[in-house]
């Protein structure tokens, strides 16, 4: 009797059509002064997967809902990637996923390039990204792909799938790791889009490094004990692998530094998977971050004992890394797992009182988030926003209001699939009245399967 993959049942199964959809349905009322896209990608198979396939794996989908005059529309499309293309010219999957070996005899290369874990608006464009490769240009309000995106041929390494944006002064910061060296390159875009400069970071092995952080001077690199195996990747092993005896550090280099700037601050072992936000404060560089005791490196599907789901919870935590004395102090923020943290994005890389998270539920072992957390960094104050009994959402973007004078004046917008009716929408939750039903619930009569990471796209920047 054959198992169902859990990651292509239910709503995580894949969706083939692409859709447009007009003057969608609204419980509540869209705020008038919301013009803009809620975009979110995520992993969706054009073709059936070949061996086991992981949620990681799925050629990246877009879905989008365009907000303008109180009214919503949505439509979905493939990142039409390289290997998307060869796969739909094939008529079937051309490759395996993380759960595979790489294949490394295909002439069209041992990985795809799917192009489907989050999303970066950067001088002007939408980015759709994915950490082992390049990003690929997307065009708003259509979702169409342009093409990858290589800054003019001076990109050089993969491209994180969390590169960090300052709203200040309009700089990109990321980085590219990889299974052989250089393990770690580290990179600054400049507002005006050009890629200003690459430096190799010294690392000792080949880590898996998903996410950075950013204050008004530094990068922070995380350079924790989940590594490659090279032997392993080749024999049908496991590619990554939970290994604390590689110690855990988080670096922090100068903006505009190199290797010999980098200063490295030892912490327990641990994995995080995302940053919330970091800055400066006196002699200390403060990061928030979720945490996870370990990892088993892909998500879990459900299948682990309850103890290991528990070590691998993710929870909110707070660093602090004094660079006179080179102290390091640690503690927990909530005991409630959550993760998927936002901010609003303007004060990304300084002080932030308000941050915002997809709850994990206590009685489901598989990816999935039943609400919101908002976090207050200057009271301790945790305000739940539950979706409801058999509802599951997602990253809850924050959308700044027009005008806005307080930093949590703004909405959270996500996908929520409702399992009983069967249904989707996008909601819309008032930032600063966390417990209330949401403001508005924008009915899509069509499936939109859970999906990563997404973005708010302002109105100005949208064409016809």
């Amino acid at each position: 009797m054959s198992v169902t993959n859990p990651f292509l049942a239910d709503n995580f199964a894949p969706v083939r059509e692409e859709t447009q959809l007009e003057d969608l349905r609204v419980i509540g009322e869209l705020p008038r002064d919301m013009n803009g896209m809620f975009v979110r990608v995520g992993p969706n198979p054009q073709f059936e997967p070949i061996g086991t396939y992981h949620w990681f794996d799925g050629d990246g989908m877009l879905h989008g809902v365009r907000v303008r005059d109180g009214k919503a529309a949505y439509r979905n499309r493939y990142v039409q990637t390289k290997g998307f293309e060869i796969e739909r010219q094939r008529g079937r999957a051309i490759w395996s996923g993380l759960m595979e070996p790489p294949q490394f005899d295909n002439p069209d290369g041992p990985f795809k390039n799917a192009a489907n874990t989050a999303l970066v608006w950067h001088d002007g464009r939408l980015l759709a990204l994915w950490e082992g490769g390049e990003p690929h240009h997307i065009r708003v309000p259509s979702l169409e792909t342009v093409g990858p995106y290589d800054y003019g041929g001076k990109l050089t390494s993969a491209f994180t799938a969390h590169p960090k944006v300052d709203a200040v002064t309009g700089e990109m910061m990321f980085f590219g790791y990889a299974p052989m060296p250089p393990y770690l390159q580290y990179s600054v875009v400049a507002a005006s889009g050009e890629l200003l400069r690459t430096v190799p970071i010294d690392i000792p092995a080949g880590v898996m490094i998903h996410d950075c952080a950013v204050t008004e001077h530094y990068t922070l690199l995380l350079d924790l004990p989940v590594t490659f195996d090279l032997q392993a990747m080749t024999s049908g092993g496991p590619v990554l692998n939970w290994n604390p005896d590689n110690g855990a550090r988080i670096g922090v280099i100068p903006r505009h530094g190199s290797n010999d700037d980098v200063r490295w601050f030892e912490i327990p072992p641990c994995y995080i998977f995302h940053t919330t936000n970091a800055y400066e404060a006196d002699d200390e560089v403060v990061l928030i971050a979720c945490r996870v005791n370990s990892t088993s490196v892909l998500m879990d599907d459900g299948q682990s004992p309850a103890a290991e789901q528990e070590d691998q919870a993710p929870r909110l935590h707070r660093w602090r890394f004094n660079m006179k004395t080179g102290a390091v102090s640690e503690e927990g923020l909530d005991d409630v797992p959550s993760e998927f943290p936002r901010i609003n994005e303007s004060l990304t890389g300084r002080s932030h009182r308000y941050s915002y998270a997809a709850r994990v539920p206590a009685d489901v072992t598989m990816p999935l988030f039943d609400g919101f957390q908002k976090y207050d960094h200057q009271t301790g104050r945790v305000e739940s926003h539950p979706h409801g009994p058999g509802r599951y959402g997602g990253e809850g973007v924050f959308v700044p209001r027009d005008g806005a004078s307080a930093e949590d004046d703004g909405w959270l917008v996500t996908y929520v699939y409702d399992q009983t009716q069967r249904a989707a929408e996008m909601v819309v939750v008032n930032a600063q009245d966390m417990t209330a039903e949401p403001v508005a619930r924008v009915q899509i009569p069509a499936r939109v399967p859970y999906g990563f990471h997404g973005a708010w796209v302002a109105g100005e920047y949208i064409g016809a």
